[in-house]
């Protein structure tokens, strides 16, 4: 009531007095208990998140993790969500990526992502999970969902973003330092750094060039040997998991000539390792360079992948090569109804071009 008449005391002279003083009084006393129920109800609820952050940040300095935001996606890595769920919450609270790049990234629709982001984060709220850096015995368990975040913004950079590309790097290099037993994060480094060192030679202005087309002297071969390093360190550690097989490939293809036979044989590794119709189709690709675009075309046909930009790409260069022309035709306006960059778009439509 005293907040009532302190308004009114304000208003009043200013609006004039309201034809039923009385009842004007007892409203505004009645919203402003509302509101004041209301934000103590609010600051209960946020009280135990507030003191949970807090600790956190009280212990930022004493963990064994010794960069914030690898600290961050740690936390959200919890094993109680699936690994999907896992590698999509953190890419979108901590990678900054849209729900769109998400989705793109595990080849689904954005409706479906979004429905996934949905379920993890009732799931958190249903399960109480907390809000906590896991305790340096935890990590272990962890690993998978970090590594899948890390790869898939260093993707993300991959695409152009060179600066997102760089801190994927600088991410990894804090991981293997603090994992240095674990061959499959010095893998993912030795991919990143390897892959990072070509990126100069990637395009010409605004246009892709494909690997055998690229100026080597573009390369930062300093990179490239430092790459080999780590890479040299998983395989001594017994590496012989996904990320390491996908940096020995990244390493085959830097070198004078590219033996594509054996570029195949580990691409098939790959394969029995990840069961990804994406490495399929790189391992077709392989297949083609080493001489058998037949059998490669083969392989991808029975791939499904029809929304995935690079299946119609890679399609329509395989046909291209068979003298199958109105086919790869058909293959490149598919791709280019997929493309979104102008680098791919660019391309694309010089191959319809050259047609």
């Amino acid at each position: 009531m005293q907040e009532a008449f302190a308004i009114a005391a304000k208003r009043w002279p200013v609006s004039g007095t309201p034809a039923n003083p009385g009842a004007w009084l007892v409203t505004t006393a009645r919203n402003r208990a509302i509101d004041r129920i209301r934000r103590e109800r609010t600051l209960a609820e946020k009280t135990p998140l507030l003191c949970v952050a807090e600790a956190v940040m009280d212990e930022f300095d004493d963990t064994v993790i010794k960069d914030e935001r690898l600290e961050l996606i740690f936390t959200c890595c919890h094993p109680a969500l699936s690994l999907d769920g896992q590698v999509a919450l953190t890419l979108r609270a901590v990678g900054g990526l849209e729900t769109a790049d998400i989705a793109r990234a595990f080849l689904v629709s954005e409706e479906t992502m979004k429905r996934r982001l949905s379920r993890a984060k009732t799931k958190i709220k249903a399960a109480g999970i907390p809000f906590a850096v896991p305790g340096p015995h935890l990590l272990p368990d962890r690993l998978d969902a970090v590594l899948a975040v890390l790869y898939l913004i260093y993707n993300e950079g991959y695409s152009g973003r060179v600066d997102l590309g760089a801190e994927a790097i600088r991410l990894g290099q804090v991981l293997a330092a603090l994992m240095p037993d674990e061959p499959e994060a010095h893998g993912l480094l030795a991919l990143m750094m390897i892959h990072h060192a070509r990126r100069r030679a990637r395009f010409s202005g605004e246009d892709l060039v494909l690997l055998d087309d690229q100026d080597r002297s573009l390369w930062d071969m300093g990179q490239i040997s430092a790459g080999r390093t780590v890479l040299d360190r998983a395989i001594a550690l017994g590496g012989r998991g996904a990320y390491v097989v996908q940096a020995v490939i990244s390493w085959l293809q830097t070198r004078e000539r590219i033996d594509w036979q054996q570029v195949a044989e580990m691409y098939q590794r790959l394969v029995e390792l990840t069961s990804s119709p994406v490495v399929e189709l790189n391992h077709a690709v392989a297949v083609a360079q080493a001489g058998n675009p037949t059998a490669a075309l083969h392989a991808i046909d029975r791939l499904d992948l029809d929304g995935y930009l690079y299946f119609h790409s890679t399609r329509g260069e395989l046909l291209r090569r068979l003298g199958r022309h109105d086919e790869a035709l058909a293959a490149y306006r598919r791709a280019l109804d997929l493309a979104t960059s102008t680098p791919e778009r660019r391309f694309l439509t010089r191959r319809l071009e050259q047609l």
